[in-house]
């Protein structure tokens, strides 16, 4: 494939599917044409048997063809919404399994990463979905390696949660291709502070992400959530909740697969990441404000965990360049991996 032909994308619409996930994603590809003022891409919108759906919102886009007339597409995305389950119907699985079977990448927005599991199709990939869908999904894929992220790329699987993380999932796309000048450009018009990483979490109570079952869990990470500048103990923490520290720490195990001693480590620098991104405070203040105690600890802490030191953060957001090598994307010859 030549490399100066525009990248497509198909869409395909389940019903129910929410139109801001859908139109936040189209628009950045429409953005990036607009301001490189070429046609970098194009698109197409698809049901699964070419006749028009409905939103979640009550409206009707026009449609371009069937799941089967997306015959010449770089990667196909798949746009859930409500309700998805009673939409993943054997005709749906047998269609979107004869779409892989031709090499092409696969991704969902929102809760069309439902759509691929139910047909196979994320075995052995990470993934995520919308946090309300968590706790039924790992639930109903429990072999599946889902994660609460905003999106999740791996290999030729692109899946985000919905809302503006479409917008993030596709950035990234846009910068794999053609750099972070251009991303950059986007961003400033999409008025967007910062472009969102893998590493950003879905804001989502806890409750939807492991299900409302374990209050004692979700009573300690509230706690742990409450006391970030001056952290509690684990036997402080058992107290207060009203559990052993045996039983806490089986919790934490058996529902999150961590120690509550290491979730509370990340919480801790977590919010820590989100002070050196979003203000200019010094890195030992944001450090003090998350409970270390020292600056070497927090430094070590911090790169064991997120793989550079704090102060190297703020530097490295400023000028990161997202690689084709960071997606597994081939930019000389084909895209994504397509050779259809």
């Amino acid at each position: 494939m030549n490399t100066t032909s525009p990248m497509h994308f198909s869409f395909l619409m389940m019903p129910e599917y929410t139109l801001s996930a859908f139109s936040n994603a189209i628009g950045i590809l429409r953005m990036a044409n607009r301001l490189s003022m070429r046609k970098l891409y194009s698109w197409t919108i698809h049901s699964l048997d070419g006749n028009p759906v409905t939103s979640s919102a009550g409206l009707k886009l026009a449609i371009d063809g069937s799941l089967d007339d997306a015959k010449f597409t770089n990667i196909l995305m798949i746009c859930g919404g409500y309700s998805i389950k009673k939409y993943c119907t054997k005709e749906l699985i047998e269609g979107l399994r004869r779409i892989s079977k031709r090499k092409i990448p696969l991704g969902g927005i929102c809760t069309g990463t439902y759509a691929l599991a139910s047909a196979g199709l994320m075995d052995g990939y990470r993934c995520t979905i919308h946090w309300e869908n968590i706790a039924s999904f790992r639930e109903e894929y429990p072999g599946l390696d889902i994660s609460s992220g905003l999106f999740v790329i791996d290999r030729d699987r692109y899946t985000c949660s919905g809302g503006i993380s479409s917008i993030d999932l596709f950035l990234h796309l846009v910068a794999t291709i053609h750099g972070h000048q251009l991303v950059q450009q986007i961003s400033e018009q999409f008025t967007c502070d910062r472009v969102r990483t893998e590493n950003d979490t879905q804001r989502a109570p806890l409750k939807y992400l492991i299900g409302s079952s374990k209050p004692k869990l979700v009573d300690a990470v509230t706690l742990m959530e409450s006391n970030l500048e001056e952290p509690l103990t684990l036997n402080e923490v058992s107290d207060y909740v009203g559990v052993s520290r045996r039983q806490l720490e089986r919790l934490f195990k058996n529902n999150l697969n961590i120690t509550p001693s290491r979730y509370y480590l990340e919480l801790r620098l977590s919010r820590a990441r989100l002070l050196l991104i979003q203000t200019s405070v010094p890195v030992i203040d944001v450090a003090i404000s998350c409970g270390f105690s020292s600056a070497p600890h927090f430094s070590k802490c911090y790169s064991d965990l997120f793989g550079r030191s704090p102060s190297s953060e703020r530097r490295t957001l400023k000028t990161r360049t997202t690689t084709a090598e960071d997606f597994n994307i081939e930019i000389e010859g084909s895209y994504f991996g397509n050779t259809a």
